[in-house]
């Protein structure tokens, strides 16, 4: 008589089990994960560069969005330093190492505002030029054109163009956001530069 207990238990309880898990089952769904586009790179108080892969570069150009916070105002240790240019984003040309051919754009923080730069070595010859000023916690869309002659910068309607040392292709390696110069940066510096295809 046991066994017919054990049955009829066993057969009462088993829809309640089946109803449970379909419940469960509804009600657990996965979620999407929530992901802030775009990378934030740090330069920590003391340093120059952020930490980054290495990664070759084969391409006609370059287009990001960047966004500064308040972290880039700085005054450096030494006032004529503040002129100095602190490069953000690009990339290393012609298979050569990036002191001899390259293409960047840069930033500073000068005479109250927040300045961008076109930034190239050509031949081992650096040049650098002012592009525009932007504001603080807005995002700016930066574009670098790799051209048979020159490197075209672009933010919004401003452009500058630099020559460049070879032609075809851009062939090179990724280069990050710089403090320097020649000092390093005063405090921790974050900025957040996202790729568009």
């Amino acid at each position: 008589m046991q066994p017919f207990i054990k049955k009829i238990t066993l057969l009462a309880v088993m829809p309640f089990l089946f109803l449970s898990c379909e419940v469960v089952e509804d009600a657990v769904k996965p979620q999407e994960p929530i992901v802030e586009e775009g990378t934030t790179y740090s330069i920590k108080s003391g340093g120059h560069e952020t930490t980054n892969p290495f990664v070759m570069v084969k391409t006609n150009s370059i287009k990001f969005e960047v966004r500064f916070d308040s972290t880039a105002i700085y005054a450096t240790k030494d006032p004529g330093n503040q002129a100095d240019i602190n490069k953000l984003y690009g990339m290393s040309d012609c298979s050569t190492f990036h002191h001899e051919n390259s293409a960047r754009f840069a930033w500073r923080w000068y005479q109250n505002r927040l300045e961008l730069h076109a930034y190239s070595y050509n031949g081992g010859k650096n040049t650098s030029t002012f592009i525009t000023a932007i504001d603080l916690n807005k995002t700016y869309t930066c574009m670098l054109t790799l051209t048979d002659s020159k490197y075209i910068y672009q933010v919004g309607n401003a452009a500058v163009e630099h020559a460049r040392a070879c032609t075809g292709e851009g062939k090179g390696y990724q280069l990050y956001p710089y403090f320097g110069g020649d000092e390093t940066a005063p405090h921790d510096i974050k900025i957040k530069i996202k790729l568009v295809k």
